[in-house]
């Protein structure tokens, strides 16, 4: 039997990496906080590499809510992807794409034999609303996309993608294929469990030397030159 053709995956987060809507998305998490709680969403988390699922819950503790279950969950999901649709408007004008981010999509997507999508801690509806504002949401396949909505950790969120992307086009993507473009040491940690090689871009909270500690061997300053990142995706997949 013949093996399937060999392709390229390259996985990108959103926030802090292509786009910056933290005031938007805080305002739509305390709506849909407050909906789902009855109470008012007074103290925040650390955001970088957590999805909205493991949020939740550290809003639940932070904020005192302490007959809470798991049953919250998918109406926060859903309360939350409304909050961000009524905001849809609002994503450009108050937020900003990351300096050289369309142009880096753009690059990429030159790219022969390779596929890109996101891994992303945002549920799916807000997802594609933050990338849709801004024009994004085309250059990614987003129907194999990982999102926060799945309620799983970024490396198996990851490992998910991947597996996506075999059954959806038909070819293999090995892990040793496959890179994760982030802002976040987390996200880079969750890139070496997941079994992929992380692209590190200094534009989130997360210092060089922080993103280095974390596993990162190759680390981008912005985004604003589409030769360096096509030159980190080919070195860290086919070595070129």
């Amino acid at each position: 039997m013949k093996e399937p053709p060999i392709s390229r995956l390259v996985l990108w987060n959103i926030d802090l990496t292509l786009l910056d809507v933290a005031q938007v998305t805080r305002e739509a998490y305390a709506e849909a906080f407050e909906k789902v709680t009855g109470v008012p969403l007074v103290y925040l988390a650390p955001v970088a590499g957590r999805t909205d699922s493991e949020l939740f819950f550290d809003f639940l503790a932070r904020n005192d809510v302490d007959d809470a279950d798991e049953s919250l969950l998918p109406r926060f999901t859903e309360e939350l992807g409304a909050a961000f649709a009524r905001r849809g408007d609002q994503l450009a004008d108050r937020g900003r794409m990351m300096p050289g981010a369309a142009e880096a999509l753009d690059a990429v997507m030159r790219l022969p034999d390779t596929v890109q999508t996101v891994v992303t801690g945002a549920i799916r509806a807000s997802a594609k609303a933050k990338l849709a504002a801004f024009g994004l949401d085309s250059r990614l396949d987003l129907s194999i996309g990982g999102y926060g909505s799945e309620n799983y950790p970024k490396a198996s969120l990851i490992q998910f993608t991947r597996m996506r992307a075999e059954e959806a086009y038909g070819r293999a993507f090995p892990e040793s294929q496959t890179v994760y473009i982030t802002e976040s040491a987390r996200d880079v940690e969750a890139a070496r469990i997941g079994r992929v090689t992380p692209i590190a871009v200094v534009s989130g909270s997360s210092t060089e030397s922080q993103l280095r500690a974390a596993g990162a061997e190759h680390v981008l300053a912005d985004l604003t030159d589409p030769a360096a990142v096509v030159a980190a995706v080919r070195a860290a997949t086919d070595g070129d």
